[in-house]
């Protein structure tokens, strides 16, 4: 497709939804991979400038279309009358989406893709890393008090946007297959890291059991718990909205938190080289607990609280063999920039692992400081 035949679709889109006022500004927005990401800018009557993001979405990742929005119009239109109750400003804390002329949540174009069209949420940043323990913390306030909101909503209604997206097992199923299969012949240059995988098949199994045997909740989980898919007050820089919610679906509340330290709590990037700069961060990880319980603890269950710290070593170690299994099946699911980089990648979630592990005991005393303060209010 053509830079203008993309440019008519585009506009064929923008004119199926209902926005009032004169397109003024259409301009690509953000650095997202996975949706393509523009901003509108409209003049309404009387000259007030009103600004929208409007996205295609990907449908070869998230193929059920429907079902993906109306899970995001499920939990967007709850947390719009929680957020009410509560005395809050819905308009700013959390995302509101237009209709399209006939009422649908989104457009289908010419070509079959699919579009929708949100209140741009004024007066925010968004942020790739911490510039601070307090950003990290005030994320956790976020991610908390998005799931104290939606704690009451019915998880099982919502739909499996990505099958078995958290499910450690079935990750690890699928990590056995690609060494099995060494389509790449790469298996053999990589014993230690599959080796280190090996010993901790047992582990893979641990949150999944439970929530099988009835001892950990379904909860409405957003599975994509980074930093930057939480939106900052650009004046008082406090975290007030979380967006990104293509991956909400039934999961569990420790996964969203687990997920959250696996790519906070390090002092370097995902996938850094050099592994001597490769360490989990306690003073991190705490700053998270502590803002997380404080927003949500009193909604989750003493199974759920005991287990923060195991989700984080674990959703660590699911994203680990992921990127193992990737470099051995030819690199065909993450984007790289290099041979090694998934492989690069892999390192550096399994050295956060075993500092994890040496760490554990302190984790759990930190847990059970914040969960205590909790419920001695």
């Amino acid at each position: 497709m053509t830079r203008g035949e993309a440019c008519a679709k585009e506009d064929e889109a923008i004119a199926g939804f209902d926005i009032n006022g004169k397109l003024l500004e259409k301009a690509p927005y953000g650095n997202g991979h996975i949706n393509d990401t523009f901003l509108l800018v409209y003049r309404e009557d009387g000259n007030q400038v009103k600004r929208y993001i409007l996205q295609r979405m990907n449908n070869e990742i998230f193929r059920d279309t429907k079902g993906l929005m109306e899970n995001i119009t499920g939990i967007t239109s709850y947390l719009r009358k929680q957020i009410m109750k509560n005395g809050g400003d819905p308009e700013r804390e959390t995302l509101n989406f237009i209709r399209t002329l006939d009422g649908k949540s989104y457009y289908t174009d010419s070509t079959q893709k699919a579009w929708r069209v949100c209140r741009f949420v004024e007066h925010t940043i968004c942020q790739d890393s911490a510039a601070s323990p307090e950003d990290f913390y005030q994320s956790a306030v976020a991610f908390g008090r998005f799931q104290r909101l939606l704690s009451d909503y019915p998880a099982s209604t919502l739909h499996e946007s990505i099958v078995n997206f958290h499910n450690t097992a079935a990750r690890f199923i699928d990590f056995q297959r690609a060494v099995q299969s060494d389509v790449c012949g790469r298996a053999e240059n990589v014993q230690p890291e599959i080796a280190f995988a090996m010993q901790r098949e047992k582990d893979a199994h641990l949150l999944v059991d439970m929530q099988q045997n009835g001892q950990l909740p379904l909860r409405v989980t957003h599975n994509d718990t980074k930093l930057n898919n939480v939106l900052f007050d650009d004046r008082t820089r406090k975290a007030i909205c979380v967006i990104d919610l293509d991956t909400v679906m039934p999961g569990l509340a420790v996964n969203d938190f687990g997920d959250s330290i696996r790519f906070g709590a390090s002092t370097a990037k995902e996938d850094e080289q050099d592994l001597s700069k490769v360490s989990f961060d306690i003073n991190l990880f705490e700053s998270y607990t502590k803002g997380f319980l404080e927003s949500c603890g009193e909604s989750l269950t003493e199974n759920e609280i005991s287990m923060l710290p195991e989700a984080a070593k674990l959703m660590t170690f699911e994203c680990g063999i992921r990127f193992l299994a990737d470099y051995l099946a030819g690199d065909c699911y993450f984007k790289i920039n290099r041979e090694t980089h998934n492989l690069d990648r892999c390192r550096t979630q399994f050295k956060l692992v075993a500092e994890m592990e040496q760490r554990m005991e302190q984790m759990h005393g930190i847990v059970r400081r914040y969960a205590g303060c909790q419920r001695d209010k």
